[in-house]
């Protein structure tokens, strides 16, 4: 509970009771030596009221340490304050003002302060010894005995109390930097976690939006085949049986090949929970869970040497493919290799389903550290169809998600209409490290 100045009430109580004792000492030694020095009763009282008022100086210790030092100062003159001293030596040490110039300047104004204490009382103790020395004298005690004491007790009144308050600052600033060094390292693990929260998210995000691509690459190209195919179907079978039958055969490879990429990429999709298991000799293991390496391998089966088998897939559905393949064969990794064919099944299933009995041109060319890919198409003639009027519907994600694979691997994408009319697709893909 916050009481003015003071953080708790107990911390006001007692520096009003501290504040009321050196008041009280202050005031009274002050009197008394304006008394032995043979000054008057209003020069008694004056003394009185200011060592009252200097001695009150210890309310604002906390806030101002400075003060009752300098207040105690003021008084040992008077051969009075030195419990005001103690207690604001002691203060000044642990509550001095935070900032790097005062712990800069900390021990040497501490032992400024002391030495001046030190002169004062000493000074002071040696104005006095003449009453002091007739007194020893009678005892038995040596003039010199009395200044060494003077000066041990000047000392004794002085450095302790610096030399604690030191110690009790230094100890709670330590407690206060510990206390905020773990608040941050709480902080900053806080910031961790919901950094890692963040990455899995994404990780999700992106594992979902290549297995949309996957489905939508193998979904598209094998079911608009499978269409085109059963249309050609429809239109021979009461007139050309052996190309009726040739077309259903071709459904039925197209459909299996279907099947055989979905279930590559929906093994990705198959979740274990990640929990140890005991094997009968003992030892531990991991299961393996969501987009494990073995599944990836499994999905990236396709490649550049796939590329002849789906050119005679597009040729047989009714497009004029012509495939060209130059440049230096050299080796690519896995996934250039996977998005490559990706670009060119999605680029031959736009021509099937935007303009198909065209003319097409695929081109692959190895380059110096990866490989391009162009694939062109002519202009479609002016009785085609829609897509959608045959029954090819277009989610219009071809494009995009071509892009995509593309600008994930660090290559260039571009695709537009051609000055005859047609559409033109190029990829540049390099892997060179």
């Amino acid at each position: 509970m916050r009481v003015g100045a003071w953080t708790r009430r107990r911390s006001m109580w007692l520096d009003i009771g501290l504040a009321t004792v050196a008041a009280g000492e202050c005031a009274w030694s002050a009197a008394v030596f304006a008394f032995r020095q043979g000054l008057g009763t209003a020069a008694v009282a004056a003394v009185a009221v200011f060592g009252l008022v200097a001695g009150s100086t210890l309310v604002v210790r906390r806030r101002w340490p400075l003060i009752p030092v300098a207040a105690a100062l003021a008084t040992i003159p008077l051969d009075a304050g030195y419990t005001l001293l103690m207690i604001g030596l002691y203060t000044l040490g642990a509550y001095r003002p935070e900032g790097a110039a005062s712990r800069f300047a900390e021990r040497r104004v501490m032992s400024a302060l002391c030495a001046v204490a030190i002169a004062e009382t000493v000074i002071v103790s040696t104005l006095t010894l003449g009453t002091q020395q007739q007194e020893a004298l009678r005892h038995g005690v040596a003039e010199y005995v009395l200044v060494i004491l003077s000066v041990l007790v000047a000392v004794a009144i002085s450095v302790p109390p610096a030399i604690l308050g030191l110690y009790i600052g230094a100890k709670r600033r330590l407690l206060v930097a510990l206390t905020e060094r773990a608040e941050g390292l709480e902080t900053e693990l806080g910031l961790l976690a919901d950094q890692a929260h963040e990455r899995a998210r994404r990780a999700r995000m992106e594992e979902r939006t290549r297995i949309a691509r996957e489905m939508h690459d193998v979904v598209a190209h094998r079911v608009s085949l499978m269409v085109v195919h059963a249309g050609a179907l429809e239109r021979v079978v009461h007139k050309d049986l052996d190309r009726a039958a040739q077309s259903a055969r071709l459904m039925g490879d197209i459909g299996r090949q279907a099947l055989d990429e979905l279930r590559q990429i929906l093994g990705v999709l198959r979740t274990v929970e990640p929990e140890e298991e005991t094997d009968p000799t003992g030892t531990t293991g991991t299961a393996v869970g969501m987009g494990s390496p073995v599944d990836e391998g499994e999905a990236a089966a396709l490649g550049l040497a796939d590329l002849p088998k789906l050119v005679d897939e597009s040729r047989a559905a009714g497009l004029g493919v012509r495939y060209t393949l130059g440049g230096p064969r050299n080796a690519l990794p896995a996934q250039a290799e996977q998005t490559a064919y990706r670009v060119v099944q999605e680029a031959l299933t736009n021509v099937l389903k935007h303009a198909p009995g065209t003319d097409v041109e695929v081109v692959v060319a190895y380059v110096t550290g990866g490989v391009a890919l162009a694939v062109s198409n002519t202009c479609p003639a002016a009785d085609i169809v829609p897509a959608a009027d045959r029954g090819l519907p277009s989610g219009g994600n071809g494009l995009v998600g071509m892009r995509e694979r593309v600008h994930a691997l660090g290559g260039s994408f571009a695709a537009g209409p051609t000055d005859e009319g047609g559409f033109r697709v190029e990829a540049r893909l390099l892997t060179a490290t």
